[in-house]
């Protein structure tokens, strides 16, 4: 009996590692880093500062890196919901969660990204298992999908809505 060549097969899928440098063309950021988690369900990205502008819509300052200075940039974006997380810890808390395109090598989809303070890690961003569907993850190797950089400096890239605010230090 032939082998079923159907779409499910390992084959079909395309590899990612477990670090991934990755651009989220909406919010006009390009290669922040992210770790691969497929055991969080939602992804998420480092945020200094949050406002709620209305019932919708969330201003927030995403921090680009914290060492050897610190970036941020201010981020104008819709919020889809809030939802109660329970992180490693234990301990739940609420995060904002918003809608925006992912573009990791040459995969690009819309997924949601959780609002959350991520000092202390060493990936400004996670991939949560959402954003990952059709993907595999081969946690031996890292930037399968995108090149390795030996620069900490995360590119700014014009945003495409053109309300955006510039950099602050």
């Amino acid at each position: 009996m032939p082998d079923d060549p159907s779409p499910s097969t390992a084959s079909s899928h395309t590899v990612i590692g477990w670090r991934e440098r990755v651009d989220l063309p909406e919010w006009g950021l390009r290669r922040v880093r992210a770790k691969t988690d497929t055991g969080a369900r939602t992804s998420a990205i480092d945020v200094a500062e949050l406002e709620e502008l209305d019932d919708e819509h969330i201003r927030f300052k995403v921090v680009y890196r914290h060492d050897p200075e610190r970036v941020t940039d201010w981020i104008n974006a819709r919020q889809v919901r809030k939802s109660t997380v329970r992180p490693s810890h234990g301990e739940s808390h609420e995060r904002h969660v918003c809608l925006t395109t992912i573009k990791i090598g040459p995969v690009e989809r819309e997924i949601e990204i959780s609002l959350v303070s991520r000092r202390g890690m060493l990936c400004r961003m996670l991939l949560g298992r959402r954003s990952l569907g059709g993907l595999l993850v081969d946690p031996s190797r890292a930037y399968v999908l995108t090149p390795r950089t030996r620069k900490k400096k995360i590119k700014k890239a014009p945003r495409e809505d053109e309300g955006a605010q510039g950099m602050d230090s």
